[in-house]
Formats: structure tokens, sequence, C-alpha cells
């Protein structure tokens, strides 16, 4: 990971880059310093060349004198009044451009709150994987310097964004990683050597417990794989907590649709299926080092969903933890089948609140596009924090009713739910499921089957596992200490 510090001024350091953030209007963010006549002729000549306005997502590349120190500069349009995420996207486009340059140097933390947002989106936009690539990618930088005035205490407070960025970069790292090389034993216990290192508390279910511990629903959808099935739990337990949050990902590391088997190309990108896993267990990796006096419980179902010959059927009734039964209609619906567990274990903690994520619906998909997360709730004031935590995260979702006369949906012929409901209002069929394990406790869901999977580099997120949610789960925690 990228290491953040400071530097006397901007043309004194020696760089591969610089990056100065310019106003809508052209007007370049410097915070008082002079740059040379050569440099500032430069870049007065390539922005009337260029007609660069410094519009919100927009750059431009200026080539610099032969004896500057620093080799290329990038200006990067920030607009007419930047908020944290503008600016936190510039980052992203300058991280991306810092590629391949050992010192990227900025003048960002000028601009009012800019070096936390800049430095997040910076380091996020680095992001590569290129493990199985037998030619690997340019390497990010080695360092990423605020130059001149409050340079020091700009990388002080950078300090959370580079804490940040590591967990999102864990989780895209899991959620990228093919579904072979990651079974759920292997997830497990990397989240337990992760967590042991930072002071968390560990506690890992084995299949052989699942039958005492009343796991049904991951029993269910474990029992047409060769792979055993984990139970994860991950605790932080500060002294005195101000407050209790359970944090719940789903953990289907392949999904093949069970015996409703999917298409071929319905799983070409189902090893991304544990995405609120990956995002639970990265998030612990922050909260472990940010130590909120908080106590988080975060708990992880994992387990491939296999056509094998002891696969649940369609029509077999489970009985999940809480003694629910639920009549499985749809062996493809799986992950709402592990949740319910993992829910009513988290509820019998009796937090404050609990939040899950879960690439749960492609109905979800279908209604707000593959960049914003569904959020679902039983309880306005959780709805309404996990709403302050993504904006403050920069992550977009969106509340979702769930109307009581829809909860007849999923009402089961045989049991007590079915997990299956019409076919419209997809989404709030799961969530109306997912309700059904919480009991009185106040309960998000979000929803993050669109976001989880970036399509395409933009901005600092790249293309693949996306590790969307992350930063939400982290300010949620953060929220409870104010």
């Amino acid at each position: 990971m990228t290491s953040v510090g400071s530097s006397k001024g901007l043309e004194s350091t020696k760089a591969g880059l610089a990056v100065i953030p310019v106003r809508a209007e052209g007007k370049l963010v410097l915070g008082g310093e002079k740059l040379s006549s050569p440099l500032r002729r430069s870049i007065d000549r390539t922005m009337k060349r260029g007609e660069f306005t410094g519009e919100a997502g927009t750059t431009l590349d200026v080539s610099t004198p032969d004896d500057a120190k620093i080799e290329h500069v990038l200006l990067v349009g920030v607009g007419t009044k930047p908020d944290a995420e503008v600016i936190r996207q510039a980052g992203g486009l300058a991280g991306r451009a810092g590629v391949g340059h050992d010192v990227v140097v900025t003048t960002f933390h000028h601009m009012k709150n800019g070096a936390v947002p800049f430095a997040e989106g910076f380091l996020l936009g680095q992001y590569r994987f290129d493990k199985y690539k037998s030619k690997k990618e340019k390497p990010g930088s080695r360092t990423l310097r605020f130059a001149g005035g409050g340079g020091r205490a700009a990388a002080t407070e950078a300090k959370r964004s580079v804490i940040l960025a590591e967990a999102v970069n864990m989780a895209r790292d899991l959620q990228n990683e093919p579904s072979g090389a990651k079974p759920p034993a292997v997830i497990a216990n990397q989240a337990v050597r992760m967590a042991r290192s930072l002071g968390l508390k560990t506690r890992v279910y084995t299949d052989k417990e699942f039958k005492d511990e009343r796991f049904g629903g991951l029993m269910g959808v474990a029992a047409g794989s060769h792979q055993p099935a984990r139970m994860l739990v991950l605790r932080h337990e500060p002294a005195r907590p101000k407050a209790t949050v359970a944090l719940v990902g789903k953990g289907i590391v392949f999904d093949s649709g069970g015996l409703s088997l999917k298409p071929a190309s319905g799983m070409e990108t189902m090893k991304t299926d544990m995405s609120g896993a990956a995002n639970v267990i990265a998030a612990m990796s922050a909260i472990g080092k940010l130590d909120p006096p908080v106590r988080v419980i975060a708990v992880c179902p994992l387990t491939e969903n296999m056509p094998g010959g002891n696969a649940t059927r369609p029509g077999d009734v489970l009985t999940a933890r809480n003694g629910t039964t639920m009549e499985v209609l749809n062996t493809d619906a799986e992950g709402r089948l592990v949740l319910a567990d993992a829910l009513a274990l988290a509820a019998e903690a009796k937090p404050d609140i609990i939040v899950d994520q879960a690439t749960l619906t492609g109905a979800c998909k279908v209604a707000l596009g593959d960049k914003i997360a569904g959020l679902f709730g039983n309880n306005q004031d959780a709805i309404d924090r996990v709403q302050k935590a993504a904006a403050r995260a920069g992550e977009a979702v969106w509340h979702l009713p769930m109307p009581d006369y829809y909860r007849k949906n999923i009402d089961s012929d045989i049991a007590d739910i079915k997990n299956t409901g019409t076919r419209w209002g997809g989404a709030i069929n799961a969530a109306f499921f997912l309700k059904e394990f919480v009991g009185d406790v106040p309960w998000t869901h979000l929803d993050i089957a669109g976001p989880a999977r970036w399509p395409e580099d933009e901005h600092y997120q790249v293309k693949g596992g996306s590790g969307f949610g992350v930063r939400t789960l982290v300010a949620l925690v953060e929220s409870f200490d104010n």
C-alpha cells in the first residue's frame, strides 16, 4: 500500500507526477505558493490549447520543462462547489494516472477538507488484481505527498484513508479471487489470522457443529457441495462500549444455483456472490485498527451452492436457527437461507442495530442499476443512520419500501415461509424473508447485487470486485461514537 507523507513545496519535490486541483473557470488551487515561470507558462499554454475549464471529473496532462524535478503534471477539475465525493473521485482519477510513478505530490489538501477524501480516492484508484497474469501491470505509487503548508497535518489526517483503502482492497481481493482458490475454510482461516493480529475475538463453527447449533439454512445450502461450510464470527470488544452493532454478510463463495441450475453465463461472475462476507470481514479489519468504542459482532455464513447428490431439492423444508421453517422452492434463492441462520445468531446478542449486506437479488439490480444498493429495514432510525453513513462514505444507496401487504408473498402452503415470492418485487420479497429472523432488533438490509461488481474502470472504482459497502459499514460503526 502507498504511504502518505508531506513535502515542503510542490516544485521542490522530486516526483513522477504532480496533481493540482482546478476549480471551474480554470482556477488552480496551490495553497499560496508560486510556480516557477517555465512551469506556469507550460500549464497556461496547455490549458488554453485544451480548452480545459476545471469541470468536475475532467483532467489535463501538462508537459513540464526539461529541468523540472517533476516529470509530469496532472490538472484535475473539481467544479464550482466540490463536496467530499467529488474530491474522492478526483483522487481516483489521480490514482489511476499515478500508477507507475514512484512518488506523487499534490496540493489537494489546500482545498477545504480535501486531504482525506483525496487520499482515499487516490489509494483506491491504484488498485489492480493481476495475481494470475503472467505480465504484471505497472506498480502503484510508493508515496503520496502533500506539498506545501499544512502538508504534515494533512498526512496525519489521511491515516484513516490508508486504513479504509486497505480494507476496501482486502474485500476486492477476496471478491476477485477465483472460487476454486477460496473455499469456505480458506476464507475463514484468512479472516481468523487477520482478526487475531488486530486483537479481535474469533469463533468459527464447523460443519460438524451445524446440527447442534440449528444452522438448518446453512446446512441445506451446503448439502450439495464437497467443500465443508463454515459460520464465521468476529468480535471487536472494547472495554466500555457505547453501543453494539452486528454486521452480517452473505458468503456464497460460488453459486451454481444448486439443483435450480443457473445457465452457464449466469455462473461466470458467481465468484463475487460472497461480496457481503468479504465486505464484513474487510470492515472488521478497519474497525480493529481504528478501535472505536463500539462493540461490533460480525457473522458470515460461508458455503458453496452446488448441485451434488445430497443437494437440497425444490420442495424441501429447512428449519432455521430461530425455529422458522422454510420451504425451498428455488435452490438458487440460497442467500436468504444462509442469512436466516446468521441473522438469528446476530439477533441473540440484542445489538442496537443489525446491518446485513448481500448480493441477494437480480431484481434489485433491475430496479436501481449496477451502481446503487437497495436499502430496506424495519426501523426508521436505523434506516436513517445507514443512509447517513453511506452518504459520508460516498456509496449510493436508495431506500426501498416494505409495505405490509407484500408480506403475504412469502407465505408457504406447508411451512412458515417460502424462499421465493411473486415474480414482481423480488427484492422486497427477499427483504421480508430476512426480516423473519431479526425479531424486534432494529435491522437494515443492503442488497448490493449491482454495485458489488463494478462494470467499468471509473474514478476510484475498477472493473470487477468493488468493495462497495465496506466504507459504509465502518462509517456506521463510527457514528455510534458521536
